[in-house]
């Protein structure tokens, strides 16, 4: 079972942006894209999640044989993808525990005890250096992006979704939040989960190891390797594959 992308071509106002991308994530596998600016990254992960501005042209997302390439995204959700975006937003008036909990019922069905389900959160928001205030807060409202990005992990394991695709999870981080993040991610990792993280910099890779590590450029996937390939893009870059 995988999150299988079969030659995805997908458009930006009327611009293609992705050529035809194949990429299969089994699971229990971390796979890695790393790429210069405007490769196409984030793209992939906005499309995979069902985003509107980004229209599929041509290809399949299928997630454990289900197909989602048409489906909503709380449809996707429920299929079991999960999206930690590059920049979360701030959603004023809804805190952060209750946008867990209707989420949690929304995608598994299954109403939760508001107090229960709190005693939870609040479980989880410990391993990952967390206040428990924030969990009462607004969503994003106020946070650093350190802390917003430890929001986006803390809801990666309490949805418990099969195939997390992570983009730029490290980016802004210390050193400090970056080894809190990974160390999220790590205890999401298991045989019946898949991961997809996307990045910059060899830094978050470094307390995450990939199995599969991809260089994507212009919407394409040129290079595919093991964790030495992203050594190799921290020593000399993407010019050979730009060329």
């Amino acid at each position: 079972m995988s999150l299988n992308i079969k030659n995805l071509s997908v458009t930006v106002e009327e611009t293609e942006i992705i050529h035809g991308l194949s990429l299969e994530i089994p699971k229990g596998q971390v796979h890695a894209i790393m790429g210069p600016n405007g490769s196409g990254k984030s793209t992939l992960a906005n499309t995979l999640l069902g985003h509107p501005k980004y229209s599929i042209s041509s290809g399949s997302v299928v997630v454990d044989d289900i197909d989602v390439t048409e489906q909503s995204p709380d449809q996707r959700a429920k299929a079991g993808l999960f999206l930690s975006m590059q920049y979360p937003p701030e959603i004023g008036g809804v805190s952060l525990v209750n946008f867990l909990r209707l989420s949690y019922e929304a995608i598994k069905g299954e109403k939760q005890n508001p107090i229960t389900f709190f005693r939870q959160v609040k479980e989880v928001m410990q391993t990952l250096s967390m206040d428990e205030e924030f969990a009462k807060r607004s969503i994003n409202t106020g946070f650093s992006g350190g802390e917003k990005k430890r929001a986006e992990i803390l809801q990666m394991l309490v949805l418990k979704p099969t195939y997390a695709i992570l983009d730029e999870t490290d980016s802004g981080l210390d050193v400090d939040a970056l080894k809190i993040v990974a160390e999220g991610i790590n205890r999401f990792k298991s045989a019946d989960t898949g991961v997809l993280l996307i990045t910059h910099y060899n830094r978050l890779l470094e307390y995450v190891v990939p199995d599969v590590v991809h260089i994507m450029v212009d919407g394409r996937i040129v290079k595919s390797g093991d964790a030495s390939l992203a050594h190799e893009v921290e020593q000399s870059g993407y010019t050979q594959w730009i060329s």
